[in-house]
């Protein structure tokens, strides 16, 4: 079992739409038998919490619910539990990296660095913006979530 784990900073925008998008990519594609999936936030702000309703409502608009998602803070165990241990920005990648011991450093990644299609390095946070931002967050992450799946089927060579 290949397990991810999306990180941003509160665990209620980006991360877990991260996770959905994810998550519907997987079992389009047949592999949920093999691949597992969790968000977290570096930051303690929104602990149980469910996603922020627009990110929600924006992904509701695409097919994705995100309703039975609860945010959690990133938890030492996680650097041993993921095989990938991905980060929306450069913030939390660094924050990520401070608290990662040393023989799991290698799972970091920014998100956006499996994104074929786009030059930005980082999923910017929608949740002082408009409606529009957490659509851009949709738009990356769908981006990002066709290059980290074709990355685990290398790394599976093809098993399903």
């Amino acid at each position: 079992m290949i397990k991810v784990l999306f990180v941003c900073m509160g665990n209620i925008c980006r991360s877990p739409t991260a996770q959905g998008v994810f998550v519907r990519q997987v079992a389009q594609a047949g592999l949920e038998h093999l691949i597992d999936t969790d968000s977290a936030g570096t930051h303690d702000y929104h602990i149980g919490e469910p996603p922020d309703p627009r990110s929600q409502e924006a992904a509701l608009r695409r097919g994705i619910d995100l309703s039975d998602q609860r945010a959690r803070q990133v938890k030492h165990t996680d650097f041993a539990e993921f095989d990938y241990v991905l980060a929306m920005d450069e913030d939390n990648y660094a924050e990520l990296r401070m608290q990662c011991p040393p023989q799991h450093k290698h799972k970091l990644r920014l998100f956006l660095d499996f994104a074929a299609n786009t030059s930005a390095r980082e999923v910017p946070d929608p949740y002082f913006g408009g409606a529009r931002g957490f659509e851009h967050v949709l738009d990356l992450a769908e981006m990002a979530a066709q290059g980290l799946l074709a990355d685990i089927r290398r790394r599976i060579g093809g098993r399903d």
